[in-house]
Formats: C-alpha cells, sequence, structure tokens
C-alpha cells in the first residue's frame, strides 16, 4: 500500500455519490477537500466520524472545504447513512476499492483475529489545486473532526 506523495496533485477517479450521480474529484477544483477513507457506513466508528464532520460544517463551510466520504458500500447504503444521520456532504462508492488502491489505503487488515482485505480509516487534505498537502493516517474517530480543522488553521492560508 502507497500512499500518493505530498504535494502531487491528487489521483483523479470518477464514482457514485448516494444519490446516484457520477462525481469526478475534478468536480472539488477551487476548494479544499477533506477526502476521507472510512471501512463501512452506519457502524459505529464510521457514524461517529461522520457525524462530527457533519456538526462542523459551519467551520469546514467557513474555511472553503469540501468533504467527501468514501466507502467500499454502495450507493443505497451510503443514501440510508446520509438519511439516518442528515449528512451534509458527499459520500462516493468505491464497490470495487480502486480508489482506495489508487490512494494506498486498501490492504489487510486484522479485527477479532480474523485477516481480511479492507479500508484503512484515512484522510487526505486537498488544496483548492487538488494538491495532496496532508495524510492523516491513525484518525481517531471521536476527534478527526477537530484534527482536521486544526491542521488546516494551522497550515493552509
Amino acid at each position: 500500500m502507497e500512499k500518493p506523495p505530498i504535494g502531487k496533485v491528487a489521483p483523479a477517479f470518477s464514482t457514485f455519490n448516494q444519490d446516484g450521480e457520477k462525481i469526478s474529484l475534478k468536480d472539488f477544483r477551487g476548494k479544499r477537500v477533506v477526502l476521507y477513507f472510512y471501512p463501512k457506513a452506519m457502524t459505529p466508528g464510521c457514524t461517529t466520524q461522520a457525524c462530527s464532520l457533519r456538526d462542523e460544517s459551519k467551520a469546514l463551510n467557513k474555511a472553503n472545504v469540501a468533504v467527501i466520504g468514501v466507502s467500499p458500500d454502495k450507493p443505497d447504503r451510503l443514501k440510508r447513512f446520509e438519511e439516518k444521520e442528515t449528512l451534509n456532504f458527499t459520500l462516493l462508492a468505491d464497490e470495487d476499492h480502486k480508489i482506495a488502491e489508487k490512494y494506498g489505503v486498501w490492504g489487510p487488515k486484522k479485527f477479532m483475529g480474523k485477516t481480511f482485505d479492507g479500508i484503512h480509516r484515512t484522510t487526505f487534505i486537498l488544496d483548492e489545486k487538488g494538491k495532496i498537502r496532508h495524510i492523516m493516517d491513525k484518525v481517531k474517530t471521536k476527534t478527526h473532526h477537530d484534527d482536521v480543522l486544526d491542521w488546516i488553521d494551522s497550515n493552509l492560508e
């Protein structure tokens, strides 16, 4: 699993969002982007992470930040997640995990004694030109929103 380097333009992709619309990363040029990869919609940690970002939408909007969550879920599951948690940002389906592979966040994981392939919870912060400015590898779901905002406030003008 090799992540794209900081300072380079983030790998391009197109996929479907929670509404079944085709979305491309280039659609977000001109905005900063918090591109976060999470294992599965509607699980406890992923819900905590998503809801904290939802609750910080005012601060994120003020900082010209678009939030994009990517998981291997199907669009209909993402739609249920959005509706259940009243999420206010884009969720993208990566069913074949091709996007996760491009970003070096798909690979072996251990859970309850079993090893399997899955998404490693990781966040990429992109600038307005689509360049990767920061990678958060050890994401803590409870403080993710604060960690993102603190990094943006301290490092992006």
